[in-house]
């Protein structure tokens, strides 16, 4: 798989993998997991995101799964929660990131984190101390990058001018496009690459979700105003655009959307996640995808024709982004 550059020098695969989803909602079989995990990087894939937020369980899957081949892969984790719990609130104390780091290397079974991502803007911790603590990690050699998640355009360059950034991880797909206003413009100046997550849209770019869909109990998105059964069925055009796409490339439209987000710059890098096998090798496909200007002309402008119903977050989170 093509390799791309994100700041001044973190090497991933074009594609990395989310490894939220196998721990979040119905956890996936530990074994299972680990499986899916080596596939990836059997078939490409060198950039693996995890969290402690996500579950010390999944730092830890991340890490055993990763080991054998350990010195291949890049691997992000992030801070930034109370006990690395999000119903706890915000914590970037420094004595917090530092404990963070400590744990997280334990759980990862590595000596270094590849990149260290504050995982929300905490408005109690200047950035300036945020950054300075990274950076002291940094030349202390447990951490290689320093990495934002969810950032405004304030809190990037505060942070930049302490401890350059490597990467912003944020949410970013066809059908959320917020990122082209401001972030997208201050990225290319500061030369920071962009880690798009949901990049299909939390699966509904995939065409596998409809009106009818029923989730999990314990799915996020029963929560998420855009998977109303309303909002889901006035967005189903979207999919319908994608799927004609598709079909003329002979790929699904989930390939089509990440490719679509593959050539809007040189430095983003996607980490869609999954837990089955055969989307696995489905979203590989998206990155040799080959969409013309024509083919992306015409997706722009369609999806300019088109109101997207529904936020991407319920009230209690959209507060925490974009800080």
């Amino acid at each position: 798989m093509e390799k791309r550059i994100l700041g001044k020098g973190l090497e991933v695969s074009a594609l990395g993998m989310g490894c939220m989803g196998l721990s979040y909602g119905p956890a996936t079989d530990k074994q299972v997991a680990i499986k899916l995990i080596r596939e990836a990087y059997q078939q490409g894939i060198t950039f693996f995101d995890t969290a402690e937020a996500y579950g010390r369980a999944n730092e830890e899957l991340v890490g055993e799964a990763l080991n054998p081949f350990r010195k291949e892969v890049v691997i992000a984790t992030k801070f930034g929660f109370k006990e690395g719990e999000v119903s706890k609130g915000l914590d970037s104390r420094p004595e917090n990131i530092r404990a963070v780091a400590e744990e997280s290397l334990r759980r990862l079974k590595t000596d270094v984190i590849d990149l260290f991502y504050q995982h929300r803007v905490d408005p109690n911790v200047p950035m300036e101390d945020v950054a300075g603590t990274v950076k002291d990690l940094i030349q202390e050699g447990k951490v290689k990058h320093f990495g934002l998640s969810e950032a405004g355009v304030g809190s990037i360059r505060k942070a930049h001018a302490v401890q350059p950034v490597t990467a912003l991880q944020s949410e970013y797909s066809i059908w959320w496009r917020e990122p082209e206003l401001e972030i997208l413009p201050t990225l290319e100046e500061l030369g920071i690459g962009f880690v798009p997550f949901s990049p299909l849209g939390k699966g509904f770019l995939t065409g596998a979700i409809n009106a009818d869909t029923k989730f999990d109990s314990t799915d996020f998105r029963n929560i998420v105003p855009r998977f109303t059964e309303e909002n889901r069925k006035a967005n189903q055009k979207l999919i319908d655009l994608l799927a004609e796409i598709a079909s003329q490339k002979q790929a699904t439209p989930a390939q089509i959307a990440l490719g679509w987000l593959l050539v809007q710059k040189p430095w983003i890098a996607p980490i869609p996640g999954t837990t089955k096998s055969h989307r696995l090798t489905e979203n590989i496909g998206g990155a040799s995808i080959d969409l013309s200007a024509s083919d992306i002309k015409k997706i722009d402008y369609a999806f300019a024709q088109t109101t997207i119903q529904g936020d991407r977050y319920p009230a209690h989170l959209q507060n925490r982004v974009g800080k």
